[in-house]
């Protein structure tokens, strides 16, 4: 029994080993076959992968570009962007990348690729030229003789955003062919965009009349000049306010639809979306393109206008998105392409700058004004260029304003060679009346442009006046009494409202009263030398000396008061009528007369009263004259 145990337990151990054999071979079996279905489903997706539909071939492959199948060609794009990105990790399980099959895959779809964006770059290209030479050859698109042409660039627009998709995804399948591409529509839009404004530029000019205003404002002019320089000249100023209203908002428009049409990643671009959730980078401008058959005057009746335009075309660009943009690294390059897409079209507003310096040059005043304000209603990015092009043609309209003053300042220094020391400057009532004009064509921030003008007019007009003054010193105070007089009288109420001409005005009044006061005194002394002489003695010893010694010094006794006395005081009204008529002498402004022997009188009276004291203190018994004798003498004169 032993032994059959031992023979029986032998072959049991041997049955358990053999099906656990078996059952180790079964449990890889099934592994393996897991493992294989496995394997099986993920080639299926990855030959799925390999598959290239039929439909998206053709448009591939095809060697013609046709523009009713541009639709064709985005699915197309969007197909091989979705499988470039598949055969790449993460989207691809990192075994399967490095495999034969995939990298071959992967090296015929980039080669597709390469063929795709090369041939549709060229079409885009030829695409963009023929849509602009269309509109170049058509002369209805332009500003005509006698017709002012508003510039519509809708249809052109609304043809551009049909390849918007096609270029999107140009972009993601190879981002380096959209310089070529930028550069080709900014060449070709940037030959529409300047031919527009010449001719819209040429018109303006030819179809406003105004006639030319002699640059002579502060020289001798006739009395048709002097009507010439007060002829209506805002036609100018209107001409020049209407190329504004219709350029800049489209520059702005053009600038922005470029952003989004050419995909640059500057966030602060971002157009609004409409009720659809789409992005429509044109929707200002089809409602003002509607009318682009009507004459473009009917789009600016009046300056208001003008206000209500300024920030047409301009997106708001909100903080976070606008510090974004500004960090893009697309933003260096839009304004390069902006650069490109507008750069020229300045040339024909100086035209307009320079043709409205040559009609008026002080409109420069009202063109600094209305320059100003479109300037500051360009925010967003894409007006980069535009704010640039407006800060240009606000630095050229100061400078030819600073010619037009250094020209006006070069008229008072050669007036000086042929003014005579007599009367009042002709530049002084002339500057009053250039005032005037200047102060009617102030607009908006144009105040420190004329303030500034004010200054350097005033400046060279006293300094010539100083100069002139000492040609001849004995009509020197006189002289410039009455010119300082009349640059008072005839800046009177401009000065109540303008406070750099306010300063002016008092400091020639502080000069006026200086010049009247060496004048009157001089006509005084020269009448009453002897008596007031010596009174300076006595005020020049009461220094040194007790007033008590005084009446013994050489020259100051008692008989010397009473012999310089009777000396100026007999016929004293003689002298004061011999001192009314010295002043008048030389006076060739009558109605300051009144007002001068006023001050001549108090003068004379201040003075007789010093001296009325001085001898009530030093001589306290001698009698003189009293000042109230005197006043009444001079009343009664």
């Amino acid at each position: 029994m032993d032994e059959w145990l031992g023979i029986f337990n032998v072959k049991l151990r041997h049955m358990r080993e053999d099906i656990q054999s078996i059952e180790t071979r079964n449990n890889k079996l099934e592994v393996q076959s897991v493992n294989n279905k496995a394997l099986i489903a993920e080639l299926d997706k990855l030959v799925e992968r390999f598959r290239f539909p039929s439909e998206y071939a053709s448009c591939l492959t095809g060697s013609q570009f046709d523009e009713a199948s541009v639709p064709q060609y985005v699915e197309a794009c969007e197909w091989l962007t979705n499988a470039l990105h598949g055969l790449e990790v993460p989207n691809l399980d990192s075994t399967f990348a490095n495999i034969r099959a995939v990298r071959e895959k992967r090296a015929e779809l980039g080669i597709l690729k390469a063929t795709f964006v090369r041939k549709a770059s060229e079409f885009l290209r030829i695409c963009f030229a023929t849509l602009v030479d269309f509109m170049i050859n058509d002369k209805n698109y332009f500003s005509q003789r006698g017709q002012l042409k508003k510039p519509d660039h809708a249809d052109l627009r609304y043809k551009c955003r049909t390849y918007a998709r096609l270029l999107q995804h140009l972009k993601i399948l190879d981002g380096n062919c959209l310089g070529p591409l930028r550069k080709a529509y900014c060449s070709s839009l940037n030959s529409l965009l300047r031919l527009e404004a010449h001719e819209f530029a040429n018109e303006l000019r030819a179809s406003t009349k105004v006639s030319k205003t002699p640059n002579t404002w502060l020289e001798t002019f006739t009395s048709g000049n002097q009507s010439a320089n007060n002829a209506d000249t805002s036609a100018v100023s209107d001409a020049y306010a209407k190329m504004l209203t219709i350029f800049v908002p489209l520059l702005v428009d053009e600038s922005s639809f470029f952003a989004h049409f050419m995909c640059f990643d500057v966030p602060g671009l971002a157009p609004p979306k409409d009720e659809s959730g789409s992005y429509d980078a044109d929707d200002a401008d089809d409602d003002d393109d509607d009318d682009d058959d009507e004459d473009a005057d009917e789009d600016d009746d009046d300056d208001n206008d003008d206000t209500n335009n300024v920030d047409q075309g301009s997106r708001p660009v909100h903080d976070k998105d606008s510090k974004a943009g500004k960090n893009s690294p697309d933003l260096l390059a839009l304004n390069e392409a902006l650069q490109d897409l507008l750069d020229g079209i300045q040339e024909d507003f100086y035209v307009l700058v320079d043709w409205a310096y040559k009609i008026d040059p002080l409109r420069c005043i009202s063109l600094h004004g209305v320059t100003e304000r479109y300037l500051s209603g360009q925010k967003s990015d894409a007006a980069r260029f535009v704010r640039v092009l407006l800060g240009d043609l606000e630095s050229k309209i100061s400078m030819q304003f600073s010619r037009f003053v250094d020209e006006a300042c070069h008229q008072i220094e050669r007036s000086e060679r042929n003014a005579r020391q007599t009367g009042v400057l002709p530049y002084i009532p002339r500057f009053a009346t250039l005032a005037t004009r200047m102060e009617q064509y102030i607009q908006g921030q144009s105040r420190d442009l004329v303030d500034l003008a004010y200054t350097k007019f005033v400046s060279i007009m006293f300094v010539t006046l100083e100069r002139l003054s000492q040609v001849e010193p004995k009509y020197a105070e006189i002289f410039l009494l009455e010119n300082y007089a009349a640059f008072q009288n005839s800046l009177y109420d401009l000065a109540n409202v303008v406070p750099t001409l306010a300063k002016f005005y008092h400091q020639a009044s502080e000069a006026y009263e200086q010049a009247c006061q060496r004048h009157l005194s001089m006509i005084i002394y020269f009448q009453f030398e002897r008596l007031f002489q010596f009174a300076k003695k006595i005020e020049d010893l009461m220094f040194t000396i007790s007033p008590e010694e005084i009446p013994f010094q050489l020259g100051l006794s008692k008989m010397d008061l009473r012999k310089t006395l009777k000396f100026s005081l007999t016929g004293v009204d003689k002298s004061i009528a011999a001192m009314y008529k010295k002043l008048q002498k030389n006076l060739t402004c009558e109605e300051l007369l009144p007002s001068l022997w006023d001050k001549c009188k108090k003068e004379f009276l201040d003075k007789y009263d010093s001296f009325a004291q001085l001898c009530a203190k030093i001589y306290p018994t001698e009698t003189i004259p009293s000042v109230t004798e005197m006043r009444d003498l001079l009343a009664s004169m």
